[in-house]
C-alpha cells in the first residue's frame, strides 16, 4: 500500500522513517522547502536511542499537489491549526477507497471528516516525544503509545491493516474507544501546556508536589467535559486520568505514587520539554494550543463547567506567542493563585 505522510515534522518524520526502514512505500510532503531538499539529497535522519538515516522521496506541498496522483493511505501529521487547509489541498486526489489517518494532537478527526466524510477518516491517538531539530533531522526523545480506531468505535479490518503496517515503527494497537484515548491525552495535554509556560522541564514541574493539586484540577476541567459527553478517558504511558478525576474521589497516596512513576518515565526521555515549549522558546511560532483548548473551553462553558484554569493557561500561551509575556515560573504562580481562589470560592 502506498503511504503518504503529510507533515514530515516530529510525528510524521519519526513514523515515516521507521516505515521506510521497514520496507514500506512512503512519500513525504512538507511545506518547508529546505527540509524537503535535505531529505531528498541526504535522507531523513532520526536521532535518539537508535540513530539512523533512510533515503526518502519528498515533495513540497506545491510540488505534491501538481503531481495530482491518486492517494491510498494518508497519514496527516500537521499541526492542529493547519488541518483543514492541508486536507483541502489534497482531497481532490482521494478516491472512494482512500483513507486519511489523523496522527495529530487535539480534536482533528472531526475536522477531517467534515472535509472528506467519516467513511474515509480514521482516528489515531499518538503520544510520541519527538522534535524537529533541523532540515532533514528529527529527534526521537521517548517512545510512547499509538492507538488506531474508527470514529464510531469499531475495530474494523482496515484499522487492523493500519496497525499491521505500523509494526515497522513499534507496538501500535487497535482500539474501540478512540475518544477515550483522545480525551485522556487532552487532559494530559493541558498539564503539558501549563509546563510550557515556564523553562522548567516537564518532569521537574510534575515532580514538585506543590504543583500537583493545581495541575490535577486543571486536567479535571477537561475530564469533566469528557464526563458530560459520556466519554470514559483512558490512561496511557503512566498517566492515569481516573486517579485525578473526580477530584472528590482522589486518593492522594495512589495519585502521588502514579505521578512519581510518570516523572520517572519522563526522566528517561531525552526530550525533556513539550513541543509547545519548543514552538514558543526555540522556533518562535504560534502553537496549536488555541486549536486544542478553545473548543473544549466553549463546550465546557455550555455545560456550566468552571474552566478558569484552562482559560488562564490558554490566555498566557497566546500572550507569550504575541510577545506580551515571558516564559517564567511566575506564570505557574498565577495559575496557583487562580486555583487557590477557586478553592476558596468552593
Amino acid at each position: 500500500m502506498k503511504i503518504t505522510i503529510v507533515g514530515a515534522g516530529a510525528i510524521g518524520g519519526v513514523i515515516g522513517a521507521y516505515l521506510v526502514k521497514g520496507g514500506q512505500d512512503v512519500t513525504f510532503v512538507d511545506i518547508a522547502v529546505d527540509h524537503v531538499k535535505k531529505m531528498n539529497e541526504q535522507g531523513l535522519t532520526i536521532k535518539g536511542t537508535e540513530t539512523f538515516t533512510v533515503p526518502v522521496k519528498a515533495y513540497t506541498a506545491a510540488e505534491f499537489v501538481k503531481r495530482d496522483e491518486e492517494l491510498e493511505l494518508v497519514f496527516l501529521c500537521v499541526k492542529a491549526q493547519h488541518t483543514r487547509d492541508a486536507v483541502r489541498s489534497f482531497k481532490h486526489m482521494l478516491t472512494k477507497n482512500s483513507m486519511v489517518v489523523s496522527f495529530q494532537n487535539g480534536l482533528c478527526e472531526q475536522e477531517i471528516a467534515d472535509e472528506i466524510g467519516e467513511e474515509q477518516t480514521i482516528g489515531c491517538f499518538v503520544n510520541l516525544f519527538a522534535d524537529y531539530l533541523e532540515s532533514g533531522t528529527i529527534s526521537y526523545g521517548g517512545i510512547g503509545s499509538v492507538y488506531i480506531g474508527e470514529l464510531h468505535g469499531e475495530i474494523s479490518p482496515r484499522v487492523e491493516k493500519i496497525v499491521s503496517i505500523l509494526a515497522s515503527w513499534g507496538n501500535a494497537r487497535a482500539t474501540d474507544n478512540l475518544s477515550g484515548y483522545i480525551w485522556g491525552k487532552l487532559s494530559y495535554g493541558a498539564i503539558l501546556t501549563a509546563t510550557a509556560l515556564t523553562n522548567e522541564t516537564i518532569a521537574d514541574v510534575l515532580d514538585n508536589r506543590q504543583n500537583r493539586a493545581m495541575l490535577m484540577d486543571l486536567a479535571s476541567e477537561i475530564l469533566e467535559v469528557a464526563k458530560e459527553k459520556k466519554i470514559k478517558p483512558m490512561g496511557f504511558d503512566d498517566w492515569e486520568p481516573g486517579l485525578a478525576f473526580p477530584p472528590e474521589a482522589r486518593n492522594w497516596d495512589e495519585l502521588h505514587a502514579q505521578l512519581d512513576k510518570l516523572v520517572s518515565r519522563l526522566r528517561t526521555y531525552s526530550k525533556t520539554r513539550s513541543g509547545i515549549w519548543r514552538d514558543l522558546a526555540v522556533r518562535k511560532r504560534k502553537t496549536e494550543v488555541p486549536s486544542h483548548l478553545t473548543p473544549i473551553i466553549a463546550e465546557g462553558k455550555s455545560y456550566g463547567i468552571d474552566m478558569r484554569l484552562t482559560e488562564a493557561t490558554l490566555s498566557m500561551i497566546i500572550e507569550i506567542e504575541e510577545g506580551k509575556r515571558e516564559l517564567s515560573i511566575e506564570n505557574l504562580e498565577l495559575l496557583h493563585s487562580i486555583h487557590e481562589a477557586n478553592l476558596a470560592r468552593n
